[in-house]
């Protein structure tokens, strides 16, 4: 126990040290709580009865921070700087990012860079995409870890634990990533894009997602270049390792293949996070009217669309997102007139529905060509059983067998000796008829016995006379 306590010098577990890394490995930079919040989220409901929010969260911290304190000790971890509210920001070193590398089961190269020197800055952005993360996110408290706290904060974990759930796992997370319109992965050319966020969580319906966070400072136009930038990484077309030509974003991401004439590029959320001087209503109204060409798309007359080739842009702003998560209906995308859940928004409703209309029609219409069949043959069935022959004899219908048996045959086929008999009553002829055969001569009619001869009386007597 001395040698681990040396070794540790905060008493971490090796749980606690690989939930740091795993958070830190995708977040780059985050404060002590938004690490807990994650990775172990029934602490944000305890230690309740501490007489200060302040004490409260350093109570719920305590472990985490201490798990930090011991990865800053082996080189992997270090102190990004302090926010405005006092909060330290922790990230990681180039030899923490691969030990989270190992952690998240991801190759180094798509760890991305390290947040060295964020927090001089106050880092408003990264705590923003922090926070759409974890709205995103919406980590469940296990209620077994609380049974021993007070019934309000229980029933506050329990109101979080009945929400609907968020996307994915802090694995389905990668921030700052590079979209290179040039170049390569690991070294991009200019003209790309770099993603705040993107999604990975096909299980909850999201195989990939672009997020863009704005805090209101940017204008409209800017986006917009942005946006195009994200069009150009959409189209860019590389060889794949099997020599063949690939969207480039498919070599990196698994996305089901859409439908032929309905494949659009990996959606992008816009999540507006209102601490700047620019107003989000005007500004998304601008870019919707900036952007039409990459995000509209051809209408059909089954009242759907279709975006073969589009980028489908969706916005939301950051309270309603924490608020209510990718569950509700929040989220407005471009060209449609109302807001839909985050899955709704992504996807294609109407042309789904449109779909499942017309496979119901196909369906019923096969439903009645069966019914049609089934009452054809019914009908062919109960003609046969009139046409079935009857048993002279003891009035049974016959057997399949039998009616096929008596059927007209070929000139090599043997003559059917009983066709108006069943097989029991057949046999029971031929039995009788063997058995006439086996009593012979004596067995017939007297008129039928050969006449004695007479003395003197028979026509050869005479003729020898």
């Amino acid at each position: 126990m001395a040698g681990k306590r040396e070794e540790n010098p905060a008493g971490s577990s090796n749980n606690l040290r690989g939930d740091v890394l795993r958070v830190l490995g995708v977040l780059k930079v985050a404060t002590a709580e938004q690490i807990q919040q994650i990775s172990a989220p029934p602490l944000s409901y305890r230690h309740t009865s501490k007489p200060t929010p302040s004490k409260r969260k350093q109570a719920r911290t305590a472990a985490h921070t201490g798990a930090v304190s011991d990865l800053r000790k082996h080189g992997l971890a270090e102190n990004g700087g302090q926010l405005p509210g006092g909060d330290r920001l922790r990230n990681l070193t180039p030899m923490g990012l691969k030990a989270a590398a190992r952690e998240l089961g991801r190759p180094v190269g798509e760890m991305g860079d390290t947040a060295c020197g964020a927090g001089r800055t106050g880092a408003s952005h990264p705590m923003t995409v922090n926070e759409a993360v974890l709205a995103l996110l919406r980590p469940k408290p296990d209620l077994a870890e609380l049974a021993g706290e007070p019934a309000d904060v229980r029933a506050a974990a329990q109101a979080a634990f009945d929400a609907p759930a968020g996307l994915g796992t802090i694995a389905s997370y990668t921030t700052e990533v590079a979209l290179p319109a040039t170049g390569t992965w690991s070294n991009p050319g200019k003209g790309g894009v770099q993603a705040d966020i993107v999604i990975t969580a096909p299980e909850d319906g999201v195989p990939l997602l672009f997020v863009e966070i704005d805090n209101c400072f940017e204008s409209a136009q800017v986006l917009a270049a942005k946006i195009d930038k994200y069009m150009r990484f959409g189209q860019r077309k590389v060889k794949d390792v099997d020599g063949r030509e690939r969207l480039m974003w498919r070599t990196r991401w698994w996305v089901p293949d859409g439908r032929r004439g309905d494949q659009p590029h990996p959606p992008l959320l816009l999540v507006f996070n209102r601490i700047g001087p620019r107003n989000p209503n005007t500004v998304v109204a601008q870019l919707a009217e900036l952007t039409e060409r990459h995000w509209k798309g051809t209408s059909y007359e089954g009242g759907f669309h279709m975006y073969d080739g589009k980028l489908p842009i969706v916005v939301t702003g950051m309270k309603q997102l924490q608020e209510h998560g990718p569950a509700g209906a929040v989220f407005r995308r471009f060209g449609r007139p109302h807001n839909q859940t985050l899955l709704e928004a992504i996807g294609n409703p109407r042309r789904e529905a449109h779909d499942a209309r017309q496979q119901a029609e196909y369906d019923a219409r096969q439903r009645e060509h069966q019914e049609e069949l089934r009452r054809i043959a019914a009908q062919h069935k109960a003609e046969r059983e009139a046409n079935r022959p009857v048993c002279a004899d003891c009035g049974t219908r016959f057997t399949d067998e039998r009616w096929k048996a008596i059927e007209p045959a070929g000139w090599s086929a043997p003559r059917e000796t009983h066709p108006h008999l069943c097989d029991h009553c057949k046999q029971r002829a031929h039995a009788a008829e063997r058995q006439a055969a086996k009593a012979g001569p004596e067995q017939q009619e007297p008129d039928q016995a050969v006449p004695e001869q007479k003395a003197g009386g028979t026509w050869l007597s005479r003729f020898r006379g």
